[in-house]
């Protein structure tokens, strides 16, 4: 009997409309990042424009790391259609798909400083819907729901890359590039039908008055139910926890390139076997967190991460076998997808619902850190040490994040969920 009731439960956490709805949220958000790092950058070079260019192109990301700075407004004001969450989200996704579609009509060439402002835009509308989208997923999702619903979520942000990634680009050989664009860009349409159907959430509307309190007042309500301890704990794991994960891949491709592999093996094997092993992680992620919770999941899923560095190091000594490389990268893919649905289901019980929209933009700015810290010196460290070395350290700065686990999610329990105000 207790067997079957647990059946019943198991499907009832799986198969409910709010999963459903985890998998439209991340669809739509991961679409217009992957235009932007994906198909933008092929554009332009196809368009001839320098790749010195093509590299500034990544200054126009800023808005992903500061978008915290508005992210108030959107917990405080409702917009005139539609409710709070619902409204902004509708707002930024129909803004995207004009301004994704727009880009193709311009000669990237001739309009590259046009170009840049649109692309600048796109960041800005993309940030401001995954603000909203993850306050949403925060206030429909029940505390036992966290991981399978962000695991879902998560993996449906990494499908969404195909379409830029892999679609668009063989249409370009096909079609102009404004058509592609547009027909890129209307697959935000799953996005605006799901705000438009969905039911606006029942969290309560933040009692502040004025752009000032509403502002601070996100940032005292955790500090008054956590402490000053509690949040440098937390933002110390948040930047520490992945950080070595980060460190690993950054600059995966041209490692493989330099032990030996061609382009050819490293497009065939390397990338579809990092695609798929981060969503078969991702969803593995989500079932074992509904049986073991957050907390443990934070400490199986981080020692997956350690051991799967290593397997670089196992390939940067032994050279380009293939067959290892496809295990090697299949085992780290597995490993980021089981972390990230850890990672994000932890970031999102910190908050309190009220102002969920705030404190979740703060918690995700500071985890793109270790990202932009990784781009900025793992090339000087690997040109100093060697790869095997590099590997070596980069497993060695996870275990600080481990560490801090014991404070912030420690195995004996999964902390309650926030007792402020919900």
């Amino acid at each position: 009997m207790a067997s079957l009731k647990q059946s019943m439960h198991w499907r009832q956490v799986i198969l409910n409309r709010r999963m459903l709805i985890c998998v439209f949220t991340g669809f739509a958000s991961g679409l217009p990042l992957y235009v932007l790092i994906q198909l933008i950058p092929a554009w332009l070079q196809d368009g001839g424009v320098p790749l010195s260019e093509i590299g500034l192109f990544s200054a126009v990301t800023l808005p992903y790391t500061l978008k915290f700075l508005w992210a108030p407004m959107m917990d405080r004001y409702v917009p005139p259609l539609l409710g709070r969450r619902r409204g902004w989200m509708f707002l930024a996704q129909v803004a995207l798909l004009f301004s994704m579609g727009v880009l193709g009509m311009f000669d990237p060439a001739r309009s590259t400083a046009t170009v840049a402002a649109i692309a600048f835009a796109v960041v800005f509308f993309s940030a401001s819907q995954d603000i909203v989208l993850d306050a949403y997923r925060r206030e429909i999702l029940a505390d036992s729901e966290l991981g399978m619903g962000n695991a879902i979520h998560v993996n449906a942000y990494r499908v969404s890359g195909l379409v830029p990634g892999s679609l668009a680009l063989i249409l370009s050989d096909h079609l102009p590039w404004s058509n592609v664009f547009w027909i890129t860009a209307s697959f935000m349409a799953f996005g605006i039908i799901m705000s438009l159907v969905v039911s606006e959430s029942d969290a309560e509307l933040p009692d502040t008055k004025g752009f000032l309190q509403s502002t601070v007042a996100p940032f005292t309500e955790y500090l008054k139910r956590c402490g000053w301890s509690r949040l440098l704990l937390v933002m110390a794991f948040i930047v520490l926890y992945k950080i070595g994960d980060n460190m690993a891949t950054a600059l995966s491709t041209p490692f493989y390139m330099d032990i030996g592999f061609s382009k050819t093996q490293i497009g065939i094997v390397a990338k579809n076997a990092a695609l798929w092993s981060a969503v078969i992680g991702g969803l593995l992620g989500g079932l074992i967190m509904f049986r073991v919770g957050i907390n443990r999941a934070l400490w199986l899923f981080g020692m997956v991460q350690v051991i799967s560095i290593l397997g670089f190091a196992v390939l940067a000594n032994t050279g380009p076998a293939l067959w290892l490389l496809a295990v090697v990268i299949s085992f780290e893919y597995l490993g980021v997808g089981l972390g990230t649905s850890a990672f994000v289901a932890f970031m999102m019980r910190e908050t309190s619902k009220i102002f969920a929209a705030t404190q979740l933009a703060l918690f995700t700015a500071v985890a793109a850190l270790p990202r932009t810290l990784a781009n900025a010196s793992t090339g000087y460290i690997v040109e100093a040490i060697g790869w095997l070395d590099f590997y070596l350290l980069c497993a060695a700065m996870a275990l600080p994040g481990m560490l801090l686990l014991l404070w912030v999610a420690p195995w004996s329990a999964d902390l309650p969920s926030p007792s402020g105000p919900q």
